[in-house]
């Protein structure tokens, strides 16, 4: 996964009665130990998430729709006071990120600073700040012709982040980043969406993340039984799913072909998909999606 969630950026314990554990404690419990780190599912989990699109390049493809920044589809820095428990804050990281790399997209550096510093506030908390080098970051985030440097950090952040979760006993956190920025990705998507109708690649976007949606539910799944939170998410994305029911996707085989680039033999798949996506579908996508998020963020 080529995810800013963590890269772009990027434990407060609720007290409870001595005779029980915190909200904290059973998220700890329930997806960094005992569904497990073995070393399948971890092998699982990385395969999944390197398949995963990266928010930062829909934000590209945002941009070239021809719609204006827009702040008001971001999540607000100010709301990161809010998030109290790492659940949310893992969450809310993965949201921030989304929101960087879209604001790095349309070259609003302010408010990229905005975020950069919101980013380094959760990733701290969450004992991950180690792995932001924010100088690094934030120059390249200031100015999009450094895109590309920009994902390789990114990528680079997010997979040395995943491996430290994981000999921590801790990989579910890399679960709940992802699933937080490409929450926000499609939220993003839709709501540009709705001021551009017509834009046939952009319908066509929101009706691939069926294929991406039901990996992000597996993910879930496997940290997911023994916690309130990640149960509760999983429900929230399974009537997501029904939003999508009806959106059809049907793949097109057309053989590959061999092309040199810089002297290296490079294969290029040729086949396709066709989405069929109705106005309807989009719609009801939209508002599931919407629902969801106001649940993470409020």
């Amino acid at each position: 996964m080529k995810i800013l969630i963590a890269g772009l950026c990027a434990g407060m314990l609720l007290a409870c009665d001595s005779g029980s554990k915190s909200e904290e404690q059973a998220l700890v419990d329930a997806i960094d130990i005992s569904n497990g780190d073995s070393e399948a599912v971890s092998a699982e989990v990385n395969d999944i998430l390197h398949r995963i699109p990266s928010p930062l390049e829909i934000s590209v493809l945002l941009k070239e729709s021809g719609k204006s920044y827009n702040p008001a589809f971001l999540n607000s820095p100010d709301n990161a006071e809010r998030y109290n428990t790492n659940y949310r804050k893992a969450l809310n990281l993965g949201i921030y990120g989304t929101d960087l790399g879209y604001t790095n997209i349309y070259e609003h550096s302010q408010d990229g600073i905005k975020y950069l510093s919101t980013i380094k506030g959760l990733a701290d908390e969450l004992n991950i700040g180690q792995f932001f080098e924010m100088e690094t970051i934030g120059r390249l985030a200031a100015n999009s012709d450094n895109l590309d440097s920009l994902l390789l950090i990114t990528t680079q952040n997010f997979n040395n982040i995943n491996h430290y979760l994981q000999t921590q006993n801790r990989s579910g956190l890399s679960v709940l980043f992802l699933t937080g920025g490409w929450l926000e990705a499609l939220h993003i998507t839709c709501q540009v969406e709705k001021l551009n109708p017509g834009n046939t690649q952009l319908r066509e976007t929101i009706g691939q993340q069926k294929i991406i949606l039901e990996s992000v539910m597996h993910l879930l799944s496997l940290y997911g039984e023994n916690d309130k939170n990640m149960t509760a998410l999983l429900g929230d994305m399974e009537t997501l799913k029904k939003s999508f029911d009806q959106v059809t996707i049907t793949s097109v085989y057309k053989p590959s072909t061999y092309e040199v680039v810089n002297g290296v033999m490079m294969v290029k798949d040729n086949s396709t998909c066709i989405i069929d996506i109705t106005d309807a579908d989009i719609e009801n996508i939209r508002t599931a999606t919407e629902t969801i998020r106001t649940k993470i963020t409020s």
